[in-house]
């Protein structure tokens, strides 16, 4: 495999000055597939060959050549041109990376405010009332892996808590349920989120059973007097849970006229 082929082979994003944690993991586990995150970590010197080498010799010193120019090849493709500019003179792969890393990653104090930061967004979440389970919990683990990115420790316990807590009042009988049945304490984030989704879906499938009952009624009775005002009235029951629930447009007054 030619270095061309290498650094085009699933090269992980390319770094613009943001976001330097998610890069870097990214950036070490590319160099190591390709076997080239030795060249970078260490920075090995190797010898310079005897006066008449063997051909093993041979192969192994252009081995851990190419190796340290394919490492520092793939750096220089995985940053935008901005920063290529800043590390162009650096002689190794390691400088390269050295660089990077502490000119982007901050020190103790500016990554603990960022933490500090993160996780008054995490706590100032609130469920909306148009949010299904799934997508909340999947914002609230987005925001939690920021932190864990620099390096800090977070439980998807707290994020159990966060669910519980915030969630809208339909859910409450559900989580009346699972407190009678497990305990809330050592429930894993995966299985609140499935239990919850569960509810969602038998609540959908209900709803869609009152809309098809309310639209079959419309359709046998199409006279007058109470009972189109009873049919009336029921599907704007029914209408109206249906939005709740969906979050969709009104439904148009001519379904029932």
């Amino acid at each position: 495999m030619d270095s061309e082929s290498i650094i085009s082979h699933g090269s992980p994003l390319i770094f613009n000055g943001e976001n330097y944690e998610t890069w870097a993991i990214k950036m070490t586990i590319h160099l190591e597939a390709l076997d080239l995150w030795e060249a970078v970590e260490e920075n090995y010197i190797f010898p310079d060959l005897p006066a008449n080498p063997t051909v093993t010799q041979l192969k192994i010193h252009k081995e851990k050549k190419t190796r340290k120019s394919k490492a520092k090849a793939c750096l220089y493709a995985a940053v935008s041109n901005t920063i290529f500019t800043r590390i162009m003179n650096l002689e190794s792969a390691k400088g390269i990376w050295d660089y990077l890393k502490k000119e982007y990653q901050g020190n103790e104090r500016t990554k603990n405010m960022q933490v500090l930061n993160i996780i008054r967004e995490f706590e100032m979440q609130k469920m909306k009332e148009t949010e299904n389970i799934k997508d909340y919990a999947d914002k609230l683990l987005s925001i939690i892996n920021k932190v864990r990115l620099l390096g800090k420790e977070f439980s998807d316990d707290r994020i159990v808590q966060k669910i519980l807590v915030t969630m809208p009042e339909k859910y409450e009988s559900k989580i009346s349920s699972l407190e009678e049945s497990k305990d809330l304490t050592n429930i894993s984030l995966r299985e609140l989120v499935n239990a919850l989704e569960a509810q969602e879906q038998r609540r959908l499938m209900r709803l869609e059973e009152s809309m098809q009952g309310a639209f079959q009624a419309r359709a046998q009775y199409q006279g007058g007097g109470k009972e189109k005002r009873f049919n009336k009235k029921r599907f704007k029951i029914i209408e109206t849970r249906w939005k709740h629930f969906h979050h969709v447009p009104t439904v148009k007054k001519q379904i029932i006229s």
